[in-house]
């Protein structure tokens, strides 16, 4: 068997072996950091990726190492061909995941179990209807706990994203860990990160140090149990001590995990991301459709990765919106 060769690894040794898949721009809820009010401009169709595109391109970051794709939006479980996808890249010895944010996960659960789909991350912001439909412009979270519990009882192996805003949802902390008392669930808090359109400053941020002191305020200290990490960890895990499920947090502001990350984003416009803070990218797709070699390409934009969140190291830089204002929205990187 053919060796990979090193293009997926960067000028810091870390190697790319995770690969998250853009199939749509477009959404079914509105969440307000990832979108901007007014929306966002879409791609032409003609510029977003075919499923044939998809499964060609991802084809060739596998055969270069990658092991473990994820497939995001937008939504994509929008997509009409999502379950033609989901079955292509299923033929790549790797393994499969998905982030949705489960509106219309019970019309898709067959394909899941028969792609050996496993692993589904399911975006919730708020256990409060109100919250909800504030959060994402839309009426839809009896449809969304309804699917996730759905998910739990099917044996799919779910974890709950939140991204925590300050005065708006952290007052829900215990609320989403007490869920962990009796689901086999993974609860993951996600500090509030800064995208053009999304009205980030520095003062709507909770961090990890404040969400463990809530917990421990709660549960106590002591009942509070850190988890052994991935080695190429997002989340740092812990455990209330005798609860079913955890929770983690992940800290890419105030704690961020650069040193470890293997990923890496192919937009539905077929654009790669070598980091998600960065607004640097490279159009494979064009290239592609043009019969080049995308490898090249693919080497370049990893080995321009930098350090920490695109050469963001600090608050004083994350803080200037001249930085992260030029980058994408949330909706239409892919997560």
């Amino acid at each position: 068997m053919t060796q990979p060769s090193n293009i997926l690894t960067d000028s810091f040794g870390r190697k790319h072996t995770y690969l998250r898949i853009s199939l749509t721009e477009k959404c079914n809820l509105r969440c307000t950091y990832c979108m901007p009010e007014n929306g966002v401009p879409l791609s032409p169709k003609s510029d977003i990726m075919t499923a044939d595109e998809i499964f060609k391109i991802a084809s060739i970051f596998v055969k270069n190492g990658v092991t473990k794709i994820r497939l995001t939006g937008g939504e994509p479980l929008v997509r009409k061909d999502f379950s033609e996808i989901l079955k292509r890249l299923a033929s790549l010895n790797i393994s499969l995941s998905i982030t949705t944010n489960a509106v219309l996960t019970d019309r898709f659960i067959s394909d899941f179990k028969s792609c050996n789909l496993q692993d589904i991350n399911v975006s919730l912001d708020s256990l409060n209807r109100d919250k909800f439909v504030y959060i994402t412009r839309r009426d839809q979270f009896k449809k969304a706990y309804q699917n996730i519990i759905q998910l739990l009882e099917e044996g799919f192996n779910v974890k709950l994203n939140i991204v925590l805003i300050k005065n708006f949802n952290d007052n829900e902390i215990h609320d989403f860990i007490n869920l962990t008392k009796w689901l086999p669930v993974s609860i993951r808090f996600i500090e509030f990160m800064p995208f053009d359109g999304n009205n980030w400053n520095k003062s709507k941020l909770v961090t990890q140090k404040e969400i463990l002191q809530t917990a421990a305020s709660y549960f106590g200290n002591t009942n509070i149990l850190p988890l052994k990490n991935d080695a190429h960890f997002t989340a740092r895990n812990y455990q209330v001590n005798g609860f079913k499920g955890t929770f983690g947090i992940i800290s890419s502001v105030s704690n961020p995990f650069c040193d470890s990350c293997n990923r890496i984003r192919l937009t539905a416009n077929g654009r790669i991301k070598n980091c998600l803070f960065s607004n640097n990218e490279t159009n494979l797709l064009h290239a592609f459709r043009n019969g080049e070699n995308i490898e090249p390409l693919i080497q370049g934009l990893i080995k321009k990765k930098h350090a920490i969140r695109a050469g963001m190291s600090d608050f004083e830089t994350l803080n200037n919106p001249e930085l992260h204002n030029n980058n994408r929205s949330m909706i239409t990187i892919g997560g």
